[in-house]
């Protein structure tokens, strides 16, 4: 059974709840884009030229809201390797987390970049904004932010690994679904 999408042009207040939104153009990359199209690698196209994680976080009636950096160091990105102990155990991700009640996802990155790799992250300005509905239910909201500086070494705390990549190399890594509709962009150069 074959899914149809459907991509147009919304004011920000008609966006639908699948989504993917880079700040400052007109042009909005919508439509719900289901995990059976990921895991087969089918993607969404993109109106107009317009250009499209994750983590894990809290929650706000069932939604995950969350904050995650695109830590870069010239044409490398930061990536990090879940344990085998946890939920989606041994895939890729991006640094950050959940979104406290009461923080702005800067803040909420900041303090989950400080606490998950022992630095003091400038966080940049947002790249793109994703919403992932799972197919078992629940759904995450992710917010990416470009962090082009940091003070201290990275130590890796809580992952299986950490290490900078090629952004045209990230395909090659398991990503989370969520994540990777903005891998196949990033690797691409449509975002950075």
């Amino acid at each position: 059974m074959g899914h149809r999408l459907h991509f147009a042009r919304l004011a920000p207040d008609e966006i639908p709840a699948a989504e993917i939104v880079r700040p400052g153009g007109l042009s909005r990359y919508t439509g719900l884009v289901t995990e059976e199209q990921q895991e087969s690698g089918a993607s969404a196209t993109q109106e107009s030229g317009s250009q499209g994680g994750g983590v894990q976080g809290g929650r706000s009636g069932g939604l995950r809201l969350v904050a995650a950096a695109l830590m870069l160091r010239g044409d490398e990105v930061l990536i990090c390797q879940r344990r085998p102990d946890q939920p989606m155990a041994l895939q890729w991700e991006f640094p950050g987390g959940k979104i406290e009640p009461g923080e702005s996802p800067e803040e909420a990155l900041a303090r989950e970049l400080n606490e998950e790799l022992g630095i003091e992250a400038t966080i940049g300005s947002k790249v793109t904004h994703i919403r992932h509905n799972y197919r078992h239910g629940g759904a995450v909201d992710l917010q990416f932010f470009a962090v082009y500086e940091f003070r201290g070494e990275i130590e890796n705390r809580i992952f299986k690994e950490v290490r900078w990549v090629r952004l045209e190399d990230l395909p090659a890594f398991d990503f989370l679904v969520a994540d990777r509709g903005l891998i196949k962009d990033l690797a691409q150069g449509k975002l950075l």
